[in-house]
This record gives structure tokens, sequence and C-alpha cells, in this order.
């Protein structure tokens, strides 16, 4: 049974569907929701210990004559399945054994093992002495040649000396470099013959690869809300990503639109152990992922009225300026404002400093703040000031004081976090914590007061890397507590994101006076 029937009430419905890229659960989606996790942890016990590892799930309210219930979905798979009766089926289910994509991913994975096996391994081993050996023979025999050149050019001074003997050693001894070089070159291209056999088992395998992901993506035929139909190979304008098709939301719709369900609202939510780079938070419900799923559920959701993303269009905010001079201002960003255009054009705080102060030219934003974060900001007037500023952010020499309230409670009282951070570039803006790849991030802590299950705290970021104070805050090896209001590494609560650049002080460029400037949250 793929349809659960849900009680309602009438004031419980919305005519508008709620747009999968920015919403707030309601009341049916969270009693799903709640069902779901019911029967998950009576029903799939055996399958709990890979779910408690991760997993996220989808909800979305339909109805049909005049019946109201949900669907449910999971991302990707569940021990190696794609289809379990609670849930909706796969888009397209390629997991048959004797199906054509088990059949190649066998032959692939045939391939590999060679790839993978000791004798390739010792073969590259072997090709990597033999070069190494003959390198290094033909290094000390040219060395031993030139010490007997110069002996010979001695002994050429000598009226007794026997010059064609002398020219007989040398040529002998060319002779011989040549015959050593020759028989390590046929030694090395014999190796390398049999190497070529690898070679062109890694070029069979990537045509294989890609020939499979092709037909794969051919087979995921999308429907949408008018009844039309593509292939993730339509959709996406280059290779669609890796899983593309297989997450909640295309899910869900698709096995609606298959069925004559009347789509209502939809959410997804994340099961068990956050990722190690990623924040999830257990049972937290999370926005449709945007490289994957945003070109798929585009299409999808053609001729279906959707609520408006209002983070894509912004109400005019303005912005204070706290100080200014011919050379640089201090500004305070509302939340809710850009720091910087977007591809939208919308208001920011460059366009509204462009506006005020039109002669200024080389006007330029030193720094940003995110979005929905509100505080103090740098904007110099000319290229020299922004250079200056820059070099000060640099050598750590600019103070920045943040204040936030976090959701829990931050038992030290005062500490360093150090997590280095990297782009999500499968969901961006999203960053995640990467030990190998991210960049160095540093915030220091200190804790102002614990209450009502909430921490009200002072940042002093080190660095200024995209989203540190919120990944620093939310991630588990940070302070495993979101800022409130978070709607990316946490959840949305009330009318903002409770984080404040509240303090700056920096050198002016000019005067070299030390210029420090506050303003307070209103939180």
């Amino acid at each position: 049974m793929r349809f659960h029937p849900l009680k309602y009430s009438p004031d419980q419905l919305r005519t508008v569907f709620n747009n999968p890229f920015y919403y707030q659960p309601d009341s049916l989606c969270i009693k799903a929701q709640k069902l779901v996790v019911a029967y998950v942890e009576h029903f799939f016990k055996d399958f709990l210990p890979e779910i408690s590892s991760g997993k996220m799930f989808g909800v979305l309210i339909v109805e049909k004559g005049g019946e109201l219930g949900f669907l449910a979905a999971y991302s990707g798979q569940i021990c190696g399945k794609e289809n379990h009766a609670f849930f909706v089926p796969a888009v397209f289910d390629y997991l048959d054994e004797n199906g054509y994509f088990k059949t190649e991913e066998k032959e692939i994975t045939k391939i590999s093992e060679k790839l993978n096996s000791v004798e390739y391994s010792s073969l590259l081993e072997e090709i990597s002495r033999q070069k190494f050996n003959a390198e290094k023979a033909i290094s000390e025999y040219k060395a031993f040649m030139q010490k007997e050149k110069q002996k010979r050019d001695f002994q050429r001074k000598s009226h007794s000396a026997d010059l064609e003997k002398l020219q007989k050693e040398s040529q002998f001894q060319k002779a011989e470099l040549k015959r050593m070089k020759e028989k390590f070159s046929k030694e090395l291209t014999a190796l390398e013959n049999n190497l070529d056999v690898y070679e062109n088992l890694k070029i069979l395998r990537k045509q294989k690869s890609d020939a499979l992901q092709n037909w794969l993506f051919s087979k995921f035929e999308m429907l949408n809300f008018k009844g039309e139909k593509k292939s993730l190979l339509e959709i996406f304008p280059s290779l669609p990503p890796a899983g593309a098709g297989e997450c909640c939301a295309p899910k869900l719709l698709q096995h609606a639109f298959l069925n004559g369900y009347n789509p209502l609202k939809i959410a997804e939510f994340w099961y068990g152990k956050s990722p190690k780079g990623e924040i999830r938070k257990h049972l937290n419900f999370y926005p449709a992922c945007n490289s994957k799923c945003k070109p798929i559920l585009n299409f999808m959701l053609e001729g279906l009225v959707l609520e408006k993303n209002p983070l894509e269009n912004l109400p005019e905010k303005q912005i204070e300026i706290i100080y200014d001079d011919e050379f640089l201002s201090v500004v305070f960003k509302p939340e809710g404002m850009l720091s910087c255009p977007d591809k939208k054009n919308q208001r920011s705080v460059l366009s509204a400093m462009r506006e005020k102060f039109p002669d200024k030219t080389e006007l330029m934003i030193c720094h940003r703040l995110d979005l929905m974060t509100s505080g103090l900001m740098i904007v110099a007037k000319n290229k020299q000031i922004f250079v200056d500023i820059q070099r000060q952010f640099f050598e750590h020499k600019i103070k920045k004081t943040y204040f936030a309230i976090l959701e829990g409670e931050v038992k030290q009282k005062r500490g360093k976090i150090s997590l280095p951070l990297i782009t999500d570039f499968f969901d961006r803006p999203r960053q995640k914590v990467d030990f190998l790849s991210g960049k160095e991030a540093v915030t220091f802590y200190e804790v102002i007061k614990i209450e009502n299950g909430e921490t009200w705290i002072k940042f002093f970021p080190e660095t200024g890397r995209t989203h540190q104070l919120r990944v620093h805050s939310a991630h588990c090896q940070g302070l495993n507590a979101p800022i409130k209001g978070d709607e990316l590494y946490g959840k949305k609560s009330g009318r903002r994101m409770y984080l404040h650049a509240g303090q700056i002080v920096f050198t002016h460029p000019v005067t070299g006076k030390k210029l420090s400037f506050e303003k307070e949250s209103g939180f």
C-alpha cells in the first residue's frame, strides 16, 4: 500500500503547493513524518542499522477522489533495495540481478578487478624498478666514461702516448653505452607491451561506464504536472550527476503523477547520524538539493502553482551609514539584504552605496555577510583603500565580533573551533567539513549566557570562510548547536537567522588611526 490516508481538518489545507527549495513544514507534513518514523522503527528493525547511519526520507501530501493522504519515499536504496512496500517505487528500477544494468555492471566490475589485481600492480612496480635501475646504471656508466676521458686527455699530452689505443677505448665505451641503452630499452618495451593490455582495459572500462551511465539516465523518464515526459539526459544541460532521479522529491512526484494523485504539500527530513562532512540533524526538515533535484523539479513542477521563494524576491531594505569619509564607509546591513547583487540584480549593499555615491566609480565591498546575517561592513571608495583593507584581513589585523543565539546548550564557556571547509559542489551554497581538501577555518567563541535551552554567544573568527560560523556552530565536531533560524544547517525560526556582526575594529588606510564600531543586534 503506497497511499496512506490522513485525518485532517479543512483549515490544514492550502491551495498552493509549497516551494520544495524554501518551506517550513506544515502540520500535515509533520504528522506524516511521525507516521513514517513510527513505521520505520517498528517494521524496518532489520534495516535500522543502515538507516540510522543516515538517510533522507520524504513525504508528499496528496488528494484523489476527495480522499487525502500521503506518499512516502527514501533517497537511494536501503540494504540494496529501491522498492519497499510502504514507500513509493523507484522512478526506474535498475537493480534486477538479471537486468541489463546489473549485467553490464558485473562486466565493468570484472575489468576493475583485473586493474586492481596483484599482476597489474606487480607489473607497474617492475616497470618502475626497471626504469630506476636503467637510469642508475646509465648514469653511473656515464660518470665512469667521464673519468676515463679525463685520463685519456692527460695521457695524450705525453709523447709516448698510444693515440690509436686511446681512440679505440673511447669508441668502445661509447658503443658499450649504446648497447646498454638498447638492452634496457628492449627489456622496458617488453614490459610496457604487457602494460598496454591493462591500458586498453582502462579505456574499455571508461567506455562501458559512460555508455551504461547514459543508458541509465535515458531510462529515467520524468513526468511533470502537465503530463509531459523527459529523460534526465533531456532535462540536464550536461551529463546528470550520479544519483540524479533517486532522491525523495522526484520519486514522490513521479508516483503521484503516474497514479493521478493531486500533490498538495511536500517535505523531506533526515533520519540518523549526520554525515562526516555535511550537516544533517536527526528528524530535521531540509529543502531539496540544488545539483541533483533542482533541474528535475523545475521540469516536474511545470504547470503547478507554487509558493514563491522569498529569497528570490527580497523586500527592499535600507542600509544605515555608521561612519563615512572620502575614503571609506562603515555601513549596517539588515538581515534579508544581499551584500552584492545576485544574478537577478536584486538590491544589495553595493547597489545601495552606488546610488548614494554615484561619483565613486571604484566603490567596492571589502567583505561580505550572508543574506540573513545582519551587521557591520566596510565599503572602500577606491581601489587602493580596498587593497589595504584586504591586506588587513589577510594579516588577521581586522577584529570582528559576531553575536548569535544557538539552538542548544554549549557547556564549555570559551574555546576554539578549527574545522576546514570546502564548498559542497553538489549542493551549493552549502559548505562542508573536509580535512583533506578544505581550507583552514578557525573560530574562537565565548558563551554569554544559557537560557531556555538556547545559548547566547560571541564569535571571534580568525578566518573568513563562507558560512564559517554557521558550520562551526552546527557541525557535530564544532559546537553541535545550529544558529537559531539557520535554514541551511539548522531549521527556520521566526523572521530571521540570529547571527549579527556587531563589532569591527580596523586601521584607517590613510590616517593610520584605529577605528572601532559597534551596532546592537536587535535580538
